[in-house]
């Protein structure tokens, strides 16, 4: 195992010119879902089916952010980040995804950003984070074309309204996790249970992206980028069929989702022809120039050849895999791992990023981290002031490597309903009591204060 560094001694010296942010996203922070005209999203409708939430908690309220958003931005302020990024939750816009806005929702947006930078936080929206309309959802989601025009066309309300206040844009969040847990293993929305039939979701995913890049273009934006969610992909053994599984799990899980992007291809012709519509054409809009790219890391994945015939029913992450898939990824031995189940491995993150600056070279635009956190109980938070500081430490590592990176986003700013893990995961510097909405900043927060204002002294 690596050895942990001491997270007493202080930080490297980032540039003085680097974003320091958190993230949160609408769906788990915002509540107030039939409140002011918002519509039904795809996560509204899955989390009231009974047995979709471990926990049986529901994101109707929770943490109240829609009404307590000014007490979380003084959280911010204090905290000392320059940026923060939150999603623009598309049901609250525009309610049945195309047609009417709905001018409350936007006038909440409108309060979050002034208030944003009335404490001098940079606002940083994402456009789509996992909350497809339904009215959309019943006509198909993302497997088909419409959403993509539909979410374009979204983009374009809210750069309009927004715009002249928002410097830095995000289209798509995780287009990777909505495909494969949404459509694909219906262990998130919409619930679908696809497997590699979901793959048209990947595609009107990007052609979203690069439609809503075209809009907001329109509309003046000239800092836009994505968060892609990526990790490193280590083959179970050196056997060829695990090595084979592992190329085949990065590519559906890393490069489908890299390449499009910033090659302007998918990473394997054959793949390519089991997608719809004229897919050169769309990879023409999907390919526009970015101005920086986003990853979301979290951990690596250790992945084989699939268990041997009655073995059993392979899990992974809780999520107990179908025999179909043509790869098993398994548990990676001999590292801490958070509440979550989830190792930690700080070097994986350099490791990552220098794989891609030598994969895509100069096509890799400038770096932002758009994720990195972890899930641990108690507000004396000392397993997640750990993980911080060397994911820290190795993002500096890359950066002294070569790779270019300007910023980097702690998810999340408060513990918050995660997805179908419910209110049972805690990711959050800052503490929420469900049953009184109470924040308590944490350890983490309180350790990232001081880090952030010794960053400035520098």
């Amino acid at each position: 195992m690596t050895t942990v560094p001491d997270h007493s001694l202080p930080l490297p010296r980032f540039p003085r010119d680097f974003v320091w942010g958190v993230s949160t996203s609408a769906a788990q922070i915002e509540g107030a879902v039939g409140e002011d005209g918002r519509g039904r999203s795809a996560w509204d409708v899955f989390a009231a089916e009974a047995g979709r939430i471990k926990d049986g908690s529901d994101p109707r309220v929770a943490t109240d952010h829609y009404h307590r958003y000014r007490e979380d931005v003084a959280l911010l302020g204090e905290l000392g980040v320059g940026a923060y990024r939150f999603s623009v939750a598309w049901p609250r816009v525009v309610p049945d995804g195309s047609g009417a806005v709905n001018g409350a929702g936007l006038d909440f947006y409108d309060r979050l950003v002034d208030e944003l930078l009335a404490a001098g936080v940079a606002p940083v929206p994402t456009l789509f984070h996992w909350d497809t309309p339904q009215a959309l959802e019943e006509r198909g989601g993302w497997l088909v074309r419409e959403t993509a025009e539909r979410f374009a066309a979204y983009a374009e309300v809210v750069a309009g309204r927004l715009g002249d206040r928002v410097e830095r844009w995000i289209t798509l969040n995780e287009p990777a996790e909505l495909t494969l847990l949404g459509y694909g293993l219906g262990k998130h929305a919409p619930g679908r249970q696809l497997l590699f039939e979901a793959l048209p979701a990947a595609h009107h995913q990007l052609l979203g992206h690069g439609l809503a890049v075209q809009a907001l273009r329109a509309q003046g934006a000239r800092n836009i980028g994505i968060a892609n969610s990526h990790g490193p992909t280590w083959p179970a053994s050196a056997a060829e069929a695990d090595t084979a599984a592992a190329d085949l799990y990065d590519l559906l899980l890393n490069r489908l989702f890299a390449e499009p992007l910033l090659l302007g291809r998918y990473p394997d012709e054959e793949l390519a022809g089991l997608l719809p519509g004229p897919v050169a054409e769309d990879l023409r809009i999907v390919s526009q120039p970015l101005d920086w790219y986003g990853i979301n890391y979290y951990q690596p994945t250790l992945v084989g050849a699939p268990a041997a015939e009655g073995s059993g029913p392979a899990s992974f992450g809780g999520i107990r895999l179908p025999p179909e898939l043509p790869f098993a990824p398994r548990e990676i031995p001999g590292y801490p791992r958070t509440d979550f189940g989830w190792p930690v491995v700080p070097q994986a993150l350099t490791e990552l990023l220098v794989s891609f600056r030598e994969r895509y070279g100069d096509r890799l635009p400038p770096v932002v981290i758009t994720e990195n956190g972890c899930a641990y109980e108690g507000i004396e938070d000392g397993e997640r002031i750990a993980f911080l500081d060397g994911h820290l430490r190795a993002l500096h590592a890359a950066m002294d490597a070569g790779v270019e990176v300007r910023g980097y986003f702690v998810w999340s700013l408060l513990d918050n309903f995660e997805w179908a893990e419910g209110v049972a995961r805690r990711f959050g510097l800052v503490h929420v009591d469900y049953a009184t909405l109470q924040r308590t900043p944490k350890a983490s927060y309180h350790w990232l204060r001081d880090a952030l204002r010794e960053q400035a002294r520098g």
